[in-house]
């Protein structure tokens, strides 16, 4: 037997404050999936002792076994609230871990060459411009396939791109650490780069459209730890073949080429286990198609109730609606906060192996090994705003890791250089730190939560185009000054980038947390549908 339960009943708030009332009706909404929720029956006793009444045997365990739910669905935002209303369960968080697969490849990518810098430098007699071009080339790749996987993530759907973008990083890796000069690597690098500006987008749109609402901030944010869970990876690769072998001055060829490994194992998870985002096929694909995946992805039976009156495949997009009226100034804000949290981080971060050798010595197991200890902050950090994100918001996490870095780079400055190596090491953990639990994901987290799902591509690609901007900067920034002031002094010029965008966070008061933008956007779409026809019928009949 099996029970239907309507998802334009939903109450929302079910979900969110626990059930209310003494009972309820038969076809009553229950807002969660009942089937996954009885596990936690000991915590939830009063709550099934109201619920008896009206389900019966229609979703415990009965003589005939367990009963499926069925869910009618007659809108696209049907389909969004039964999204925002599902526990967590473990085969979700199995595919969040998958979706953001990819990031862990982009930041191993984005990261590994700067472990061999000074390698690649010998190598190739390399000048400081030229080692900023090759270090920035994959951040220009990046800005080309963020603008372009942006726009085709919305058109053509988060799953193809899914697949799309690993395969990039897969022949990426293999052909740059076989490079014989250096042309070959710069176009290596500049096809990894258009890798990792399409995964992006595609892989925080997905998860902001898979998760439900109370646990999307945080899972989105989980992109910043895995970042830095990567980058730490960087040096422990490196680590055995530095011991054990005889690689000399190819070190940084067996870091870059180990990114082909991951890549490939995310692509066979994401071909086997992932399936296109509910929102996007309901969208643009038509409520069937939505079904289906429903059904794929969460294990439930799924009624169309009403079938829409036309696919939507043929939807054009326009890269001008994030600039609209409505959105501008949150693009403004991601843009911003993009841009200066890239500056900052690949002006210090990336060069985080060559600043370990200045602080602790000239070998190179201490680039390896102080880039593994200050990555450790970086982890820390970002697991803090996971867990914060939620009861601080995204906004405020930016304005704390501002301020963080902001000091701890005027300190370091101030401080000056006979200032000891441990306070020295203290300062730039707290950078990293700050960093991390701040505007580090924020950019990229405020993007994805602050567009609807049929303009959220765009919204994030813009968003990681301009992040890439900034990291352009940054790896130029280091290079480039550092030769002319020193490494101090660059610090504190650095010091006024985060300066400006805590500026800017504290004038914008936009915080996506809290906000049901879908649903925001489409009763705006149907308030400006009612309008148009109410328009056009008092004009009255042409002659």
């Amino acid at each position: 037997m099996m029970t239907t339960w309507r998802i334009s009943d939903l109450d929302r708030d079910a979900t969110r404050n626990g059930w209310r009332g003494e009972g309820c009706r038969q076809g009553e909404s229950l807002g969660v999936n009942l089937v996954a929720f009885k596990t936690k029956l000991r915590h939830w006793v009063p709550v099934f002792k109201r619920l008896i009444p009206c389900i019966g045997t229609n979703v415990f365990r009965s003589r005939g076994g367990i009963v499926a739910q069925e869910i009618v669905i007659r809108s696209e935002r049907d389909v969004a609230r039964f999204v925002s209303t599902q526990p967590t369960s473990k085969s979700a968080i199995f595919i969040v871990l998958v979706a953001l697969g990819g990031i862990f490849v982009d930041a191993y990518d984005l990261t590994s060459l700067g472990i061999g810098v000074v390698q690649l430098r010998t190598q190739f007699h390399l000048t400081p411009f030229a080692v900023g071009s090759v270090t920035a080339m994959m951040a220009f790749g990046a800005v080309i396939g963020a603008m372009w996987g942006g726009y085709f993530t919305d058109k053509v759907g988060r799953f193809k791109m899914f697949l799309l973008d690993l395969i990039f990083l897969v022949v990426a890796a293999i052909g740059a650490a076989l490079s014989l000069n250096i042309w070959m690597l710069l176009f290596f690098r500049l096809l990894m780069g258009i890798g990792v500006g399409l995964d992006f987008p595609v892989a925080l749109s997905f998860i902001a459209e898979y998760v439900n609402e109370r646990k999307r901030g945080g899972s989105i944010n989980l992109w910043q730890p895995v970042w830095y869970i990567a980058t730490s990876c960087t040096g422990l690769v490196i680590l055995p073949f530095y011991y054990f072998g005889n690689f000399g001055d190819h070190l940084w060829r067996i870091a870059v080429g180990f990114g082909a490994v991951p890549a490939t194992i995310i692509l066979i998870l994401r071909y086997k286990f992932m399936d296109e985002s509910p929102g996007w096929a309901a969208h643009y694909l038509g409520l069937n198609e939505a079904a289906r995946v429903l059904e794929k992805m969460y294990g439930v039976k799924v009624k169309v109730e009403q079938e829409p009156t036309a696919k939507k495949q043929d939807v054009k997009i326009h890269y001008s609606e994030i600039f609209s009226p409505k959105y501008r100034l949150r693009t403004f804000l991601v843009s911003v906060i993009g841009i200066t949290q890239a500056t900052e981080y690949y002006a210090v971060g990336f060069n985080l192996p060559t600043i370990s050798t200045r602080l602790f010595g000239s070998a190179f197991i201490y680039a390896i090994l102080g880039t593994v200890f200050f990555n450790i902050f970086g982890i820390i950090g970002g697991f803090g705003g996971v867990f914060s994100t939620n009861r601080i918001g995204v906004r405020r996490l930016a304005i704390i890791g501002y301020t963080i870095v902001v000091i701890s780079l005027f300190s370091i400055y101030l401080l000056g250089p006979r200032m000891p190596v441990i306070v020295t090491a203290l300062l730039l953990s707290l950078f990293i730190f700050g960093h991390s639990f701040g505007q580090g994901s924020q950019g990229m987290t405020m993007a994805t939560l602050s567009f609807p799902t049929r303009i959220r591509g765009l919204g994030t690609g813009f968003a990681q185009g301009m992040t890439r901007v900034g990291t352009i900067c940054g790896f130029y920034f280091f290079p480039l000054v550092v030769a002319k002031v020193g490494v101090t002094k660059m610090l504190a010029y650095l010091a006024l980038i985060p300066l400006f965008g805590l500026i800017t966070t504290l004038s914008i008061k936009w915080e996506p947390i809290g906000q049901d933008i879908d649903e925001q956007d489409s009763v705006a779409r149907m308030a400006a549908s009612v309008g148009d026809s109410a328009t056009a019928g008092s004009l009255g009949p042409q002659k």
